[in-house]
């Protein structure tokens, strides 16, 4: 029995390329994506840390006050009520749709002065999809967490709003085409290509091809007439066909967080020739890396690095930041000059500042 398990385990192993990724890893389903449910409500229970005189809170407190059967109560009967609060709800339903009766979790975030959400209740509040005439979808209620004490004016109510009905999703557009809306990441003619012909190759190797590029975002698919009743095992099939990464090109790209000081590179970003001098630091790339002799030594210097270490007859940006690491270039400085040379046009890649 044993080895008969090992040997499953093995020839799945053996069916996935070793750089291979699944479909659904880079893509998302049209018809598919996360729905929001969105509130207003009131959060009673606060400890003298709410909305004090806010009019917008005490005219909905006056309403809900009302509605439980005490009249002719308006806002300036509850002035300064500082245990109060306005919040704004979001809710999000699952990519795969949810049922009546279920249960999800609810964002709270204070709508006027308060400064804590901290141990309040939110009153019974409806919940409604983001258009202006969506109907009453789920009812919200509970008390309200605070999961980072830094940001005490945001909370989660866990499992704290309940659907009244159910919220489905349809994969097949009316024609009986799927959509794969690939990721932005790996967005690009190059991958949509490369899912468009491992699609067909697996999925319809002996028949005309299922699958079509419609743009460097999207790729269609038709879902075969014996499948449309009942498509969901197709589904899954192409979900789960692996494609080798090595056909999936994201395009080089350098994305940079100035206050962590996090640089993260994607790709083969190439560097063009440069003498870079910042801040009496000097760093040159040369093609090919210079090579020493008895008459003509190399002489080692901390303030000067050639780079193509690799002699691959080009320099990369990660032999850029290894010669950082070896110059103990501090992260600012290094930000701000793969800043500028992306301006100047020596760095070949996307450049994102976050």
């Amino acid at each position: 029995m044993m080895k008969a398990i090992l040997l499953t385990l093995m020839i799945l192993l053996a069916a996935a390329p070793a750089h291979a990724v699944q479909i659904r890893d880079i893509v998302r389903l049209k018809g598919s994506e996360h729905n929001k449910l969105i509130g207003q409500g009131v959060v009673v229970g606060l400890n003298g840390t709410g909305d004090g005189a806010h009019p917008p809170t005490l005219e909905m407190l006056a309403q809900f006050i009302g509605h439980y059967g005490v009249p002719n109560v308006n806002a300036g009967m509850l002035s300064n009520n500082k245990n109060v609060a306005l919040v704004y709800l979001s809710a999000q339903i699952p990519d795969e749709g949810i049922a009546e009766g279920d249960r999800i979790d609810v964002k709270v975030s204070a709508a006027g002065p308060a400064t804590s959400l901290a141990g309040g209740t939110l009153i019974m509040i409806p919940m409604t999809g983001p258009l202006r005439d969506s109907p009453v979808l789920a009812y919200a209620e509970g008390r309200i967490n605070i999961p980072d004490p830094k940001a005490p004016n945001d909370g989660i109510i866990t499992m704290g709003a309940q659907l009244i009905q159910d919220i489905s999703t349809s994969a097949m557009d009316p024609y009986f085409r799927l959509r794969l809306v690939i990721d932005e990441a790996y967005a690009g003619w190059p991958t949509a290509n490369a899912i468009a012909g491992q699609i067909n190759g697996v999925m319809s190797p002996d028949g005309p091809d299922i699958a079509k590029v419609a743009d460097g975002k999207n790729v269609l698919v038709n879902v075969p007439v014996y499948q449309r009743d009942n498509p969901a095992q197709f589904i899954n099939d192409i979900l789960v066909t692996y494609i080798d990464m090595a056909f999936v090109s994201g395009g080089a790209k350098v994305v940079v967080n100035e206050r962590s000081g996090t640089i993260v590179i994607t790709g083969e970003v190439e560097v063009s020739p440069v003498l870079i001098s910042h801040a009496g630091l000097t760093v040159t790339t040369l093609t090919p890396e210079p090579i020493g002799t008895p008459f003509e030594p190399i002489e080692t210097q901390t303030h000067f690095v050639a780079m193509d270490p690799q002699d691959r007859g080009g320099a990369r940006l990660a032999d850029l930041l290894a010669a950082f690491n070896q110059l103990k270039v501090s992260a600012k400085d290094r930000i701000q000059i793969l800043r500028m040379m992306h301006q100047a046009g020596q760095l070949h890649a996307e450049f994102i500042v976050e």
